[in-house]
Formats: C-alpha cells, sequence, structure tokens
C-alpha cells in the first residue's frame, strides 16, 4: 500500500526538526531543543507497514518500533553523553565524573563509596544525602521512587552507553519532582556488545572494579548483562567500601507488532563514612587522618558526642571510626514493558515496576533503618498523524505510583560497633501519586515546530511518627499525624525556529513541581523527628531561549538563558553537626542562569570541548525565625544568595586521538574541573571556597587480529594531577543567635559548626584494562 502523503510529510518534518544540527561526542553537547538522536535513514510506509525507524531508548527494537517520547523531544533543552571520553577510554569511578560534561550539572560527594549528589541548574545542590527535584530514568523505567528519593549508589558507569541531561522544569513530561529537571540513563545493548568483555581496573587507596558485561541476540531475544565488584579503602580515615552491582536489560519480540522489556537492576553496598568536619577542621586536617581514637586524635579531628547511657545525661566524645560510622543499604528494582503497535503511526506502552530500598544506617548522632517498597506504573499512546492538516506528534499518558515508608530512628552509643542507643523516632507513610500527561509536537511549517503539554497529577501522603524523649523520669512519647493531599498542575509551551542547516533557536516556558516526602514531614528544625507537616508544594516557572549553531561539521556551539520563578521552594539544612537535616519552605525565590557547550575538532584528531555554566540564586520572599533560650529574632533574607549553589561550573577538556597509522588507538586529553565558590548559609556569612582541578588521560583501544579476544583497551589517568585540597561537598548550615543577646552569630561561629565538610581527592592514579570478546 502507498504511503499515506501527509503521514509521510508529517513524519518527515518532525523528523527534520528534532534532529540535531550535530552529534556533540567528547564533552557530549546536547542538542538543545532537538534532542540528539542520529537517524540514518528515514522510510515511512503506509497503514500494516512499518514507522520511522529510530533507535528506541534501552532496547535496540527491531525496524519499525516507535522511540520512547523521551528519546527525543522536540523544544526541550537536552543534553546527550556519550560513551567517548567518559567512559570507554578512562576508569569512570562514579557517575559524577561522567555528568560533568553536560553544562548546567554540578557534582558533590554523598555518603560514602561512589555515592554522588547530583543537581541540574543548582536545584538539588543543597543536599548531601538522596537525589531531590530531578526524575531519573533507566531505558525508559523510572528508577526515582514515588517519595521523590533517587540514589546513585546503584549507578556503575561501566554499564551505560548513552546518558541524557533533561534541563529546566520537566513536570509536563515526568510529572512530580521534575522541577530541576531529568536524567535518563540508556544500558548498551546486547546487539552493541555482541559478545563479551571482561574488565579491571585498580589504582591508589585500594581501588578496585571487576566488571564483566555480555550481550547479544538470538532470533526474537535480545539480552545485555552486567555485573561489577567495586572496592577501596578511600582517601580518608575510616571511608573503606565494597560494593556489588548487577544491571539486566531484555528484550523479547514475539511479532513484529509486540516487544516486552524486562529491566532489573540490584545494588548492595557496604560502606565505613569518614567524619564530616566544620569549615575550620577543613582548614587544619582536611582528610580527617589520624582521627582513630577521640583521646589521642589529630588536631582537626570531627568528634561526635554520643550519651553513654545511649539514651540521656553525660556525654562522651567518639570519632568516626569509634562510633563505627556505616551506610549498609541495598536496593532491587524489577521492571517490565509491553509495547503493542496498535497501527503504523499507533504504539501502546505499558509497564510496572517494582522498587525496593533497604537501608541500615548507623552514622553521626543518629541511626536509621528501614525499607521502603514502592511501584510504579505507567501506561501511554504516542500517535503519529496530522491536526488539522498540520504533521503531529501525540502522546498521553496515566501514570500511578505509590511507596510505603517504614523507619526507625535511633540514637548512637558509644563503641563496641555500631551500637543504638534509645529509640528516638518510629514513622510509618504511604505516599501515592496518581497522574495524567498530555503532549503535542507539531510542525508549523518546514522551518518551525511547536510544541504544548501539560500534566496534572494528586499526591497524597498518610502517615504517622512517634517520637521518644528519654530522661532519668522515663520515656515520654509524641505524635505527629500527617494527612495531606496535594493536586498539582504543570503546563509547558515551546517554538522551534530553523532558518537553516547551520542555525536553531529556541523558546520554552514550562513548569515544575514538587510535593514534600513523608520524611520531610516529620523531622523538625531541631534536627529530631517531630512535626513539620505544615510544608507545601514546591512550584516553579521557568523560561528558556537558547540557540544552537553549527557552523561547520568539525564546530558546535550551543546557547541557552533561563530564569526561573519558584514558589515555596523546598530548602534543606542541617541544625548542627549529626542532627537530621530539615526542610522548610521559603515562599519566593528566583534562579537564573546561562549554559554553554562548545566542540571543535580543529585538526585531524584534535579535539576541545566545554561545558559551562552560570547559576545566581536568590531568595526573594523569605522571613527566617531563630530562637535561643528565650530569645526569638525573625531575619529577612530577601535578596540573599539560596546557600550551596556554586555560581560557575566548567568542565574543559582538550585531547588527541592518532587517526591511523600504526599508533592508530593511542590517545590523550587533559582537563580541568572549575566549581565556584558558595554561601553555606541563608545569612550569606560564610562561603565554601571554590576549586579548580586537572586531570590527565592516556589510552589506548586497539582491534586484535588471530587470537581469541577481538579488541583490547588500556587507559591510565592521574587525578587531581596538581594536588589541589578542596572542598567536595558542604552541607547547608543553619543560622544561630546569641542566647543572651538575641544578636546573630557570626561567621567565626559557622567556620566551627562540624557536619559539613568533606575533603575532595587529593591526587590519585587510576588504570585499567578491558578485553572484548
Amino acid at each position: 500500500m502507498p504511503a499515506h502523503p501527509r503521514r509521510t510529510r508529517a513524519a518527515a518534518l518532525l523528523l527534520s526538526a528534532a534532529l540535531p544540527s550535530t552529534a556533540l561526542p567528547g564533552a557530549a553537547l546536547a542538542q538543545e531543543a532537538g534532542g540528539s538522536v542520529s537517524l540514518s535513514e528515514l522510510s515511512v510506509t503506509g497503514e500494516g507497514g512499518g514507522a520511522a525507524p529510530a533507535r528506541a531508548f534501552g532496547v535496540a527494537s527491531p525496524p519499525g518500533s516507535a522511540p520512547l517520547v523521551i528519546e527525543n523531544p522536540v523544544g526541550q533543552v537536552v543534553t546527550e553523553i556519550d560513551r567517548r571520553d567518559t567512559i570507554a577510554n578512562r576508569p569512570a569511578t562514579s557517575i559524577g565524573s561522567v555528568l560533568v560534561n553536560s553544562p548546567g550539572v554540578t557534582v558533590r560527594q554523598g555518603n560514602g563509596a561512589r555515592d554522588v549528589i547530583v543537581s541540574i541548574r543548582g536545584n538539588n545542590a543543597r543536599s548531601t544525602g538522596v537525589i531531590k527535584n530531578m526524575v531519573v530514568l533507566e531505558d525508559g523505567f523510572v528508577v526515582t521512587q514515588p517519595d521523590g528519593a533517587s540514589r546513585f549508589d546503584i549507578t556503575d558507569p561501566r554499564a551505560y552507553g548513552r546518558i541524557d541531561v533533561f534541563r529546566g522544569p520537566q513536570s509536563p513530561l515526568f510529572g512530580n519532582y521534575a522541577t530541576g529537571g531529568a536524567i535518563a540513563f540508556r544500558t548498551r545493548t546486547g546487539r552493541e556488545i555482541d559478545g563479551y568483555e571482561y574488565g579491571v581496573d585498580a589504582g591508589s587507596y585500594g581501588y578496585l572494579s571487576n566488571y564483566f558485561t555480555v550481550g547479544g541476540v538470538s532470533g526474537p531475544v535480545e539480552i545485555s548483562l552486567f555485573a561489577s565488584d567495586v572496592r577501596g579503602n578511600g582517601y580518608q580515615d575510616h571511608s573503606s567500601y565494597d560494593t556489588q552491582t548487577i544491571n539486566l536489560l531484555a528484550s523479547y519480540t514475539p511479532t513484529p507488532d509486540n516487544r516486552f522489556t524486562l529491566k532489573v537492576v540490584n545494588n548492595d553496598l557496604h560502606a565505613n563514612l569518614a567524619a564530616r568536619s566544620s569549615l575550620a577542621q577543613y582548614r587544619i586536617n582536611p582528610y580527617q587522618r589520624g582521627c582513630l581514637a577521640a583521646a589521642s586524635a589529630a588536631p582537626g579531628c570531627t568528634t561526635y558526642n554520643y550519651f553513654l547511657n545511649g539514651a540521656f545525661g553525660a556525654t562522651v566524645p567518639v570519632t568516626a571510626t569509634e562510633a563505627a560510622l556505616q551506610r549498609n543499604d541495598r536496593r532491587t528494582i524489577v521492571a517490565a514493558r509491553w509495547e503493542h503497535d496498535i497501527d503504523a503511526f499507533t504504539t501502546w506502552r505499558t509497564q510496572l515496576g517494582f522498587d525496593e530500598r533497604n537501608f541500615n544506617q548507623p552514622f553521626y548522632t543518629t541511626s536509621s533503618r528501614g525499607s521502603y517498597p514502592a511501584w510504579n506504573f505507567l501506561t501511554d499512546l504516542t500517535r503519529r498523524g496530522d491536526i488539522l492538516g498540520l504533521p503531529a506528534v501525540g502522546y498521553v499518558a496515566l501514570a500511578y505510583s505509590t511507596i510505603d515508608n517504614h523507619i526507625t530512628t535511633y540514637n548512637r552509643a558509644p563503641y563496641g560497633g555500631p551500637r543504638l542507643g534509645a529509640l528516638i523516632g518510629d514513622q510509618e507513610a504511604v505516599q501515592s501519586n496518581l497522574g495524567g500527561r498530555a503532549r503535542v509536537e507539531l510542525a508549523l511549517s518546514d522551518r518551525w515546530t511547536g510544541v504544548l503539554g501539560l500534566s496534572a497529577e494528586n499526591t497524597s501522603i498518610t502517615g504517622r511518627n512517634f517520637a521518644y524523649a528519654t530522661s532519668a523520669a522515663g520515656t515520654t512519647r509524641t505524635i505527629a499525624d500527617a494527612n495531606r493531599t496535594f493536586l498539582n498542575v504543570g503546563p509547558e509551551a515551546a517554538l522551534v525556529y530553523r532558518p537553516s542547516t547551520e542555525w536553531q533557536f529556541r523558546g520554552r516556558v514550562a513548569t515544575g513541581y514538587t510535593t514534600p516526602a513523608a520524611s520531610n514531614l516529620f523531622v523538625t528544625s531541631a534536627g529530631l523527628p517531630g512535626n513539620n507537616t505544615q510544608l507545601q508544594t514546591q512550584e516553579n516557572l521557568g523560561f528558556d531561549l537558547g540557540a544552537d549553531w553549527t557552523p561547520l561539521p568539525d564546530v558546535s556551539v550551543s546557547l541557552t538563558g533561563f530564569y526561573e520563578f519558584f514558589r515555596n521552594e523546598l530548602v534543606s539544612q542541617s541544625p548542627g553537626a549529626g542532627l537530621l537535616a530539615y526542610t522548610f519552605n521559603a515562599p519566593a525565590s528566583e534562579h537564573r542562569g546561562i549554559e554553554l557547550g562548545a566542540r571543535w575538532d580543529f585538526a585531524p584528531g584534535w579535539r576541545a570541548s566545554a561545558s559551562y555554566g552560570f547559576n545566581d540564586q536568590i531568595y526573594t520572599d523569605y522571613v527566617e525565625q531563630i530562637s535561643a533560650g528565650g530569645l526569638t529574632r525573625r531575619f529577612d533574607r530577601a535578596g540573599r544568595s539560596i546557600p550551596g549553589v556554586p555560581a560557575h561550573q566548567l568542565l574543559a577538556r582538550i585531547g588527541y586521538d592518532v587517526p591511523a597509522g600504526p599508533l592508530a588507538g593511542l590517545g590523550a586529553f587533559v582537563e580541568t574541573v572549575v566549581q565556584g565558590d558558595f554561601y553555606v548559609d541563608n545569612a550569606n556569612l560564610l562561603k565554601a571556597p571554590g576549586y579548580a582541578i586537572v586531570n590527565a588521560n592516556v589510552h589506548y583501544d586497539t582491534a586484535l587480529a588471530g587470537t581469541y579476544a577481538k579488541r583490547l583497551s588500556l587507559y591510565l589517568e592521574v587525578r587531581n594531577l596538581f594536588d589541589t585540597t578542596y572542598v567536595a561537598s558542604a552541607q547547608n548550615l543553619a543560622n544561630s543567635i546569641s542566647g543572651t543577646t538575641g544578636l546573630q552569630n557570626g561567621a567565626a561561629v559557622l567556620a566551627t559548626t562540624t557536619g559539613s565538610i568533606y575533603a575532595g581527592a587529593p591526587r590519585s592514579f587510576v588504570g585499567g584494562m578491558k578485553l572484548s570478546f
């Protein structure tokens, strides 16, 4: 049957609008607004035939399958990060070293092992625990739990072939929690691997990573399996760890119109935690060395005061080693998807996933134990056709997720391993999200493409927290109940103009929303379990303007400016050393900045790339109330910078790979990572210093003829080449007042407040090899 002319034109025009002006490997600059998937062929048939073939997200589906809506969305600000210079030819010890290749992304050290805190446009830069304000996906499956929490402990960079970073408010496309954006991981498929691989990396401070990958296609079945075991002693006292990861992606295509996908991820983590220091302690003893015991501790060691009986009364100082600070976590995800082509232009997908986060975390001054089982359900319909004679792609989705939280919190008791003291909190809660999303991409002409999107979502939280206080007189109990419902609506509109193959201009206005999690509702401003149930939904309205310029095949530049208005921004900070971080709403704030990506292949084999982000965030309406003793004071924070957000973030890299001849496959690059300083308190009295570090890499990749192995890859990297001492993480600190005068305490008090700083790794060497069979 001949192709329908209007549908053929629809596919051609929308494909033209969606294709990037160029691909940007290396720095992997996104084709902002255009997506970044290179399609080598356009073939549209009539009813009963296949749709335009495209590289499906996750599984390499057969020709005729339609890509997921997140694969190539018109109008979005998206960075594609591929394996080159980020994973394939270097020892990628954590996903943080990969994600900094995207403009607008900042990375901080998390709590132990390869845990990192990633923020997009500064939206999660204040966190030192779980990832918030973004949605994370793997192969199209949501791996953000329904309470908005994500962790990158489960993320071994070796498993991935591509990562897409969506920047700016994304709730019309991803729903709840996407106020900052989204990150979509794509594991390598079976046909990409086509065999099996074994690799090993080893380096400074006892680092050792063994990993194995196998993948292939047999008839209608395609499978890829990744497994790794990673261990290290850490560069600080009491920071050794070991973590094991399994990541499976499998597909089954029984008929051309039906595809089934299975996703399984499991990660086990056992990590000792170093102590977080004050800024003053960091300057004396940045790596917390010589801190085996409090009685003989070196200058600058952080100690925590534990009740001798674990409940009340006299205290004793202990170091991280004496306290046996630890994280023992397990995360298991099992998910499945069914895709069905109703006709050549309509695809229906349904997916269901189970996600369980189990943790035992005896660290700092409290210990948390919990189990968070969750379910994610999504069904959607994608249709390619026309609206009023104009080519269009339409998308509608229904999503439901629920999580059942149970967490107990204890005081810590000194000595004898990670001993528990008195129970201080027992929390149970159920959170559910039910919503719908719709989106249409409309080819207004061969140069103009418009996008409209809308989401609506209802979130409900019911729960109860028991807070316990123990004294010589006995134990008292207080109860906090939560029964909250949040209804949120998020629209989006975008316009893309392509006057030529060299230029693309983008404009977008979009909204995002993030509801409080149940855990936010039950931690007081004192950093203890209790009542904080008044929290409201965080909302933001963002405006993006950008341009992409590709004057030559070897030159690409992309620039985006953004301005976002927040209402009831959820801000977290620490009230003191070892206490739980609590969350409050800032009534109004503004985020604005620019993002720049560039790539220049200026000579055969040579490549220079850069990713830069500027971020300026201020409170515009927030009065902070602080109490001490019998005094209470109020401070107007309007005009103050929001703490935790560096103004500048830069990754610049230059490298050379021998293009031909006997040394082909040999290459090297040098890169610098620069991050500006930032305030750590709402009054803007104290700053964590910025830094610039340099990494150098040499690598070699070659085919092996006449042997059982197909390829050999070797690499060696020196990180922090000049051995710079720098702050890799700083938890925001609460301001305080004098209990006698009522005056706000100054920077000197904040500088001596422990529980904030982790130093970054000193100079380290990591090398490795990979054999492909």
